[in-house]
């Protein structure tokens, strides 16, 4: 009984040594091509928004280089993508 104690105990302390070095090794990304401050790339809901409705797409620039998305509808009309997308999906208080 004595000896099973014993090993119960030895078997606590190299879980207890060995478990936080798991963790800290399930952290880490050998190899990652993926930068920690690599920026996510995510779709522009209101341009995807535009597509969706069998629009087309066009990104102008000002003359200060700000970007801005129109968007020509199936029937000819032209908006600004995001007018288009909050005219569609009101805020909700």
């Amino acid at each position: 009984m004595h000896s099973l104690i014993t090993s119960a105990r030895a078997a606590t302390r190299v879980a207890a040594l060995t478990a936080p070095l798991v963790l800290i090794g399930c952290g880490l990304r050998v190899g990652s091509s993926a930068s920690p401050n690599a920026a996510v790339q995510m779709a522009n809901p209101a341009s995807t928004y535009c597509v969706q409705q069998g629009g087309q797409l066009r990104i102008q620039k000002d003359a200060v280089g700000n970007e801005s998305g129109l968007c020509t509808l199936p029937d000819g009309r032209v908006m600004d993508e995001w007018a288009l997308f909050r005219r569609d999906h009101p805020a909700v208080e």
